[in-house]
């Protein structure tokens, strides 16, 4: 999602958290199909591959086998038409048929499957995840060297999962904010790693200079 302007970076992220469950059914769809297109400006993903990542999502869910479908907990993100899967299934089997079903959705490249066996987690822990999730984004808002838009953060049980299409650089400092942030106890990269050319490829245009002033 485009940021908007910040008031302060933690601050923010900590309202914008709180703020998401509050928002109906019905307003939720018209803010997530209002910004795709507004984020698709400033994403380095096409908008074709950003909209098959949002629909991806809900196809995921939406998948998930009915006998599972109280004894899992789950959560699906996808980035660059790779498929992240975190939360926690009640055994082997259940892990296996979820994965089964998932990969006869179109357009999928990958799957990593980073659920674990074990109950699901409680709804304080959760809102600890939450809470990490919010403080890494805010950290990563606030730094001048890296732009948060290209990177996506899940963090599961204490563990950040870092996703996106970022350059070398990039990558060494995005994992850096998140390894030395409250709350997370581990990072996993699944960062694309991008050349200096592809980054080029990807830049925006140059800014068009102010217009003049006349007095008169």
């Amino acid at each position: 999602m485009l940021k908007p302007r910040l008031l302060s970076g933690l601050s923010f992220a900590l309202g914008l958290v709180s703020l998401l469950p509050s928002l109906s059914g019905c307003a939720t769809a018209v803010v997530a199909t209002g910004g795709v297109g507004a984020l698709a400006l400033h994403d380095r993903r096409s908008f074709g591959t950003l909209t098959d990542d949002e629909s991806t999502e809900w196809k995921a869910a939406a998948r998930l086998p009915e006998k599972y479908r109280d004894s899992a907990h789950l959560n699906f993100t996808s980035y660059n038409r790779k498929l992240l899967i975190t939360g926690e299934v009640p055994n082997e089997q259940a892990r296996q048929e979820i994965q089964a079903s998932l990969r006869g959705i179109e357009g999928i490249r990958q799957i990593h499957d980073e659920s674990a066996v074990m109950p699901p987690s409680s709804l304080a822990a959760r809102s600890r995840d939450s809470l990490t999730d919010a403080k890494v984004k805010a950290r990563l808002i606030e730094d001048k060297q890296l732009s948060a838009n290209h990177i996506k953060v899940v963090t599961e049980r204490g563990t950040t999962y870092l996703m996106g299409l970022v350059g070398e650089r990039e990558s060494k400092i995005a994992i850096e904010i998140a390894r030395t942030t409250d709350g997370v106890r581990r990072v996993v990269s699944l960062f694309e790693i991008l050349s200096d050319a592809e980054l080029r490829r990807h830049a925006p245009p140059p800014a068009s200079p102010p217009a003049p002033v006349e007095s008169r």
